[in-house]
């Protein structure tokens, strides 16, 4: 009988000093969902260099072994492109959330927009890791809301955190609608869940509304920020920076949570 795959916590190493706070995340996260932590290096190094580096990564995983018997670790050397590696983290070893450091958006972010998992980045100089207990979600027209507001659900069911709700306020009637209609439906999911939530009406438009929301988590000392990415990138966008890479570069401390509205997202499961 085959043996059933795990859903997995992958944390994305750079075999730096960097990755401390990016896997005390990932673990952290791993007993929040109870899923396997899994360690992985992107690496096209000859085998001989792959051979330290599966000794470096068996360092990283024997004290956590030690101090965490109970909690599932594993590891994982690739060398997928990055426009292949989403769909071969999620269908080959299924994997549910994808951890790294901010520093690393770039290295990442062809793979994010490619991802069917979302992306989580924290700072990797932050010394205490977040209980992710207060969560920021900025919600706008767009229908793949939906995306974002379930991974605000996986929080409040698993860890019971509370969500504050950053509407936008778009000027259009046709666009406070469907801003209206996401929230409506987030807000029934919630309650069905008893979901800790409450809604901020923003001021600005959905195209600002994440920096909005930024920086109302920021200022209520919120742990956790679920943005939803862009739908629609163009060749300039890769050339002055995506919206995301710009929160990120605001966000300090406060982790962000992408979700890739371009895909269809899988379940995390219970």
């Amino acid at each position: 009988m085959p043996e059933v795959k795990q859903q997995k916590i992958m944390v994305l190493l750079s075999l730096t000093p960097n990755d401390k706070n990016v896997i005390l995340n990932g673990i952290r996260l791993a007993e929040i969902f109870k899923k396997e932590l899994c360690l992985c290096n992107l690496s096209k190094k000859e085998k001989q260099e792959n051979e330290k580096i599966k000794i470096q990564v068996a360092n990283y995983i024997s004290p956590i072994k030690n101090e965490l018997p109970s909690l599932k670790v594993s590891s994982l050397i690739l060398s997928e492109a990055a426009l292949i590696l989403p769909e071969k983290l999620s269908d080959d070893y299924e994997a549910i959330l994808v951890l790294a450091a901010a520093s690393d958006f770039r290295k990442h972010s062809k793979s994010l927009t490619e991802s069917s998992i979302p992306f989580l980045f924290v700072n990797e100089d932050r010394d205490q890791i977040p209980d992710y207990k207060k969560l920021i979600l900025p919600m706008d027209w767009r229908s793949e809301s939906s995306d974002s507001a379930l991974w605000g659900a996986n929080f409040g069911r698993f860890n019971r955190s509370g969500i504050v709700i950053v509407a936008a306020n778009d000027s259009a009637k046709a666009e406070q609608n469907l801003v209206a209609k996401n929230v409506t439906l987030t807000r029934k999911l919630y309650r069905k869940l008893n979901i800790e939530h409450k809604v901020f009406k923003g001021s600005n438009s959905s195209f600002n509304n994440a920096f909005e929301a930024l920086e109302l988590a920021k200022t209520s000392g919120s742990d956790l920020m679920i943005l939803l990415g862009s739908s629609h990138i163009t060749p300039l966008d890769w050339l002055v920076g995506l919206p995301e890479k710009k929160i990120l570069k605001q966000a300090g401390n406060l982790p962000i949570l992408i979700v890739n509205p371009r895909k269809d997202n899988y379940i995390l499961c219970d």
